[in-house]
C-alpha cells in the first residue's frame, strides 16, 4: 500500500511580529518616517506615528476639487503650486503633517522636495469625523506656530469654510461661513471659492 508524504503545514508567525521591525511609538525619527516605503496617509508628531482614518469618497471628491481650484488660479498667474495628501510637510524638527491640500508660493520653491516639503504658505483640512479635533484645534495650533499665513478648514457635515489667517504667532477666531457665502484668501488675493460649488462638487 502507498503512503503519501504530506507536507508539515507552516505556521505563520504572528502579525504582531513584525511591529519588531519598526521602532516603539514615541521613538520614530524623521529618517524612520521617511523611510516608510507607502503611499498611505501617515504623519509623524514627537516621534509618534499617527495614522488618520481612511478617507471617504466625498473627503477625496472635496480634496481633489480644492487642489485643482487653488492650482488652476496660482498656475494662471504663476504665483506657485499646489500639492495634495500623501505628501508630507515639515514643520518643524519632528513633526510632519500631511495636508489635505497645501500651495507654496513661486518665491519660495526652494521648499519643495521629493520626499517632504518645507512649510506651506496656505494650507487645507477637509474634516472627517474622526479628524474634527484634530484639524480645529491641534492642526490650527500647529500650523500657526509653524508660520503658515492662512489655514482653510473645510467642514463639509456642516456646510462651512472657515479661513484663518495668521496674526503673530496664532490664527485668530474665524466665524465659519456658509453655503450663501465665499470663502476668500488673503494670501492669494483674488481667489475666492464659493461654498455651495464647493460642497456640491461631484
Amino acid at each position: 500500500m502507498a503512503s503519501t508524504f504530506k507536507i508539515p503545514e507552516q505556521t505563520p508567525p504572528p502579525t504582531w511580529d513584525v511591529a519588531f521591525l519598526f521602532p516603539p511609538q514615541g521613538q520614530w525619527t524623521e529618517a524612520d518616517y521617511l523611510a516608510l516605503n507607502t503611499n498611505h496617509h501617515v504623519e509623524l508628531s514627537s516621534g509618534v506615528l499617527e495614522i488618520p482614518e481612511m478617507p471617504t469618497r466625498r473627503h477625496q471628491v472635496l480634496v481633489f476639487f480644492l487642489c485643482l481650484c487653488l492650482r488652476q488660479f496660482a498656475a494662471a498667474r504663476r504665483l506657485g503650486t499646489s500639492f495634495l495628501a500623501p505628501l508630507p510637510v515639515r514643520l518643524w524638527e519632528g513633526k510632519l503633517r500631511e495636508p489635505d491640500v497645501f500651495f507654496i508660493r513661486r518665491e519660495h520653491k526652494d521648499r519643495i522636495g521629493e520626499a517632504h516639503c518645507g512649510v506651506p504658505d496656505l494650507v487645507m483640512e477637509v474634516v472627517s469625523p474622526g479628524t474634527r479635533r484634530l484639524d480645529q484645534i491641534i492642526k490650527a495650533h500647529e500650523y500657526a506656530k509653524a508660520g503658515i499665513p492662512e489655514y482653510w478648514i473645510v467642514d463639509p457635515e456642516n456646510e462651512t469654510v472657515s479661513v484663518l489667517a495668521l496674526k503673530g504667532t496664532s490664527y485668530p477666531r474665524a466665524t465659519p461661513r456658509g453655503r450663501g457665502a465665499a470663502a476668500r484668501s488673503l494670501v492669494l488675493p483674488g481667489f475666492s471659492l464659493r461654498i455651495a460649488e464647493v460642497m456640491d462638487a461631484e
